[in-house]
């Protein structure tokens, strides 16, 4: 939840126009002659969806790269050519890529990628908003696939998506998406058997940032966190004062740092309150790399009910 700032695509125009020219004459309908469907992904979670989904009938190119900011990112050569070349694009929506005006959209537009080869997963997620305060405007939370009942939906969409473009192989793309959806609606259900037997004044999250506003309001979590939307001032004074009043009020057992955040803030919250930080980081805007811990959208899921139903029961 950035504030949301007009970026320079690429550095030389020039550069753009050549990658571009070169990608349309080659370029072709590889995947309607029995090749790989090209897919470009916007962020790592809606990457491993698509090669879930996908499976050996796809190619893809994601463009954020774990550890990289998906609100604010500048493509580079590679992502042009790619995404010059590709025929399906896929992107959360919902802001994270900056929107309309954001980063994503203007290499689209850049690259002349026809709209109708470009799919957003979040268009029937209702959105939420943050901000609307101190001299900020509301804004659209993006962070909705942090709850597995609308990663149900965006693998929905994935697979709608990739059947438009590539009608042929309608059964494989049906098949994996059966397999793995019927794997999100169990960690769904697990979702609300672990939050609904806790203790009803223990299911308290607290967070360094307001991302997890979907899945609280799913399971019937209470939320609060140092700050609500990102802005130059992340964990100032007076946001960690109105943290430690609300943890005061409501007795909360403990707090999360999410793994891409700086703790710093979270720990003075901990020594002016007392309360105890959890043994392990939270994940928010993305999976881990391939060999870590949490490098699937599945495992992501799964370790964080783990970590909090453990966190809160103790």
């Amino acid at each position: 939840m950035r504030k949301m700032r007009n970026l320079i695509l690429m550095s030389s125009v020039a550069m753009l126009l050549l990658l571009t020219a070169c990608g349309k004459a080659d370029s072709g309908s590889e995947s309607k002659k029995g090749g790989s469907l090209k897919v470009v992904t916007s962020f790592t979670i809606i990457e491993d969806l698509a090669r879930e989904i996908g499976g050996e009938d796809v190619e893809i190119h994601n463009l954020v790269p774990t550890g990289t900011d998906p609100h604010e990112y500048e493509p580079l050569p590679e992502d042009i050519k790619k995404a010059t070349d590709a025929d399906v694009l896929l992107y959360n929506g919902l802001n994270l890529e900056g929107g309309k005006h954001g980063w994503f959209f203007k290499m689209i537009e850049t690259v002349g990628q026809q709209e109708e080869n470009v799919f957003s997963l979040t268009e029937r997620v209702e959105p939420m908003y943050i901000g609307g305060t101190d001299g900020y405007e509301e804004e659209i939370n993006p962070h909705a696939f942090i709850d597995p009942a609308v990663g149900i939906k965006m693998a929905e969409d994935l697979r709608d998506a990739l059947i438009k473009k590539d009608p042929e192989r309608k059964e494989n793309y049906e098949m994996r998406a059966e397999q793995y959806i019927a794997r999100l609606k169990e960690i769904d259900q697990n979702y609300e058997e672990k939050i609904s037997s806790l203790p009803e004044d223990r299911r308290i999250l607290i967070t360094s940032e307001r991302a997890f506003q979907y899945m609280t309001s799913h399971y019937g979590l209470k939320e609060a966190y140092i700050w609500e939307i990102d802005t130059e001032e992340n964990g100032s004074p007076q946001q960690i004062k109105a943290l430690v009043e609300f943890i005061k009020e409501n007795d909360v057992p403990v707090l999360f740092i999410e793994s891409n955040v700086d703790p710093r803030p979270m720990e003075t919250v901990s020594k002016e309150t007392g309360v105890r930080i959890a043994e392990k980081r939270i994940y928010s805007d993305e999976i881990g790399q391939p060999g870590d811990e949490v490098d699937t959208y599945m495992k992501y899921l799964n370790y964080n009910i783990k970590l909090i139903y453990e966190e809160l029961s103790k």
